[in-house]
């Protein structure tokens, strides 16, 4: 068997867990919470087409507790019990529509949740007193904000980071200090590949200069809706070290043979969270911080912030009505890119998908299986002597450097996440394939050249079958229609190799199934 190179991390590992952040039922999923779960579910399917046995933990989730759930279930005239259990449905079945792989599905009003965030509070306890915290609060964020933190807009004090109102509030809670920690934490982040992309290590690399004393815990009379402390049922857990220990709970915490987790995925809006205070609590807890963290950006709707207010928030379920659900798992994993924000536009996702999935690549499918160059619908074997006549061939010896390396390269840009990266790879690749198709005209090799109409027709089919095999992290429902389109069983990464450099591969003619299909309808530009 053909193997690729041993330069992919994934081939050495024996199990991999990967965590979104858990997302909170104050309101339904948009794009970019899909987004979230889509880089953690291609770089699972990843993994799993390196090594089929490694062992998988996904998790994800719904962060149910705090002040915030509370107002929500109030106007919606539910029990915040039923609004909660309505909101994480609605999670659920969104991804499950955009055939997010997790294994787990967690939600911070379990049972078992409760009892993992209790035992992690005993565990933090010698470092946690009792005391009157004052600070500035912001209400809708749930959380206290130092005084740098915040800023005059018109005379009202707001959030820099959300530009939120604050005021300012004193209570009996809990607190922890952060600084006694300060070197631990400096000495996990000095490996740079802890926070990627490289812009976020350089945030927080700044941020935690100036490290303090933070609450954990809000008066129960305030925020009744959360974890009670162990042992003082007058103070509730804040809500966003509660969401936290989601992490623990789905590892099986207390048991620790499945920690620390290798990615844990979050937006740049909660980095301070994930990047500061969980690595600390885990360090003060005796337990290792996580392998990496991987910060995206945020999504625009047409250059503009998405709000509530602007009324321009994108719902993933109505998005797939007009572009599918493969259309728009291949639109932001194709334009997202972590270090910056990326822009939702119809006319941007139409003009993608008619060109990359419908023309670029369905197109060429479709040209391969024309009745008149291809009546049998074969998927030919290769004709050894009239392959020697595509060396001196530039077209072929540009698209035979691109499919020798497109394991390898993409291969390394899903490692990292960069899955936009490696996508352009395997569209310059069908591009390539495009161009030699053309120049070698099949429709004239039909009637004076059939040996080489068929090498033609191979080299055309070996592109098409490894391009669907590295889309499959990407668009796994549609890459799957072209594979089965081709009649190909062996799916995993090691046959991403052309049958030319692997003869094994594809040793013998088969036949294409008879289905017609079309792989990507070509979405009407109005």
């Amino acid at each position: 068997m053909c193997r690729i190179g041993g330069s992919l991390k994934g081939l050495a590992k024996t199990s991999y867990f990967i965590t979104t952040p858990i997302f909170y039922v104050n309101a339904n999923p948009h794009i970019g919470h899909l987004y979230s779960a889509l880089i953690a579910d291609a770089s699972t399917r990843f993994q799993k087409l390196l090594n089929p046995s490694l062992s998988i933990i996904f998790s994800t989730g719904t962060d149910e507790h705090g002040l915030k759930v509370q107002k929500a279930a109030e106007s919606n005239n539910l029990s915040v019990e039923n609004y909660c259990k309505q909101i994480s449905n609605n999670y659920k079945t969104t991804f499950n529509k955009f055939d997010i792989s997790h294994t787990s599905f967690i939600q911070t009003t379990s049972e078992n949740h409760k009892k993992c965030v209790q035992h992690f509070w005993n565990k933090l306890q010698p470092h946690i007193k009792k005391g009157k915290y004052s600070g500035w609060y912001c209400t809708a964020d749930e959380t206290f904000l130092s005084q740098d933190q915040i800023e005059l807009v018109n005379n009202i004090r707001v959030s820099k980071e959300s530009g939120r109102p604050v005021e300012w509030a004193e209570e009996d809670n809990y607190k922890f200090d952060l600084r006694p920690f300060k070197d631990h934490l400096q000495n996990w982040l000095n490996k740079p590949e802890r926070i990627k992309p490289k812009v976020f290590h350089e945030i927080l690399n700044r941020e935690i200069i100036d490290l303090y004393e933070i609450s954990l815990s809000r008066p129960k009379s305030r925020v009744n809706w959360g974890i009670l402390v162990p042992g003082d049922s007058t103070q509730t857990i804040y809500v966003w070290l509660d969401a936290l220990v989601n992490y623990l709970t789905v590892s099986g915490y207390p048991d620790t043979k499945h920690w620390p987790p290798n990615i844990q995925i979050c937006g740049k809006d909660i980095l301070k969270f994930h990047g500061i205070l969980w690595p600390i609590f885990l360090i003060a807890a005796g337990l290792e911080p996580p392998k990496q963290i991987f910060v995206h950006s945020h999504w625009k709707v047409h250059g503009e912030k998405m709000s509530k207010t602007k009324g321009n928030v994108v719902d993933p379920i109505d998005a797939s009505h007009q572009y599918t659900e493969s259309g728009l798992r291949y639109f932001l994993l194709r334009e997202g890119t972590a270090h910056s924000d990326g822009n939702y536009s119809d006319l941007k996702i139409k003009n993608i998908l008619n060109s990359e999935l419908a023309d670029t690549l369905g197109n060429l499918l479709n040209r391969c299986c024309g009745k008149a160059i291809n009546p049998n619908l074969d998927y030919p074997k290769l004709d050894l002597v009239a392959f020697e006549s595509l060396l001196i061939d530039s077209n072929f010896v540009e698209l035979n450097k691109k499919l020798e390396r497109i394991s390898d390269t993409v291969g390394s840009h899903y490692e990292e996440l960069n899955f936009y990266k490696g996508i352009d790879e395997i569209i310059a690749t069908l591009q390539c394939c495009n161009r030699f198709f053309e120049h070698n005209k099949p429709w004239e090799l039909v009637k004076h050249d059939v040996n080489k109409l068929t090498c033609v027709l191979h080299v055309t089919m070996e592109t098409l079958r490894i391009s669907a095999l590295a889309l499959q992290p990407i668009v796994p429902v549609l890459a799957d229609k072209l594979l089965n389109k081709l009649n190909i069983n062996n799916r995993n990464w090691n046959q991403i190799t052309p049958s030319w450099k692997c003869r094994n591969i594809v040793i013998n003619p088969t036949k294409l199934k008879k289905d017609n299909i079309i792989l990507f309808k070509k979405l009407s530009i109005n």
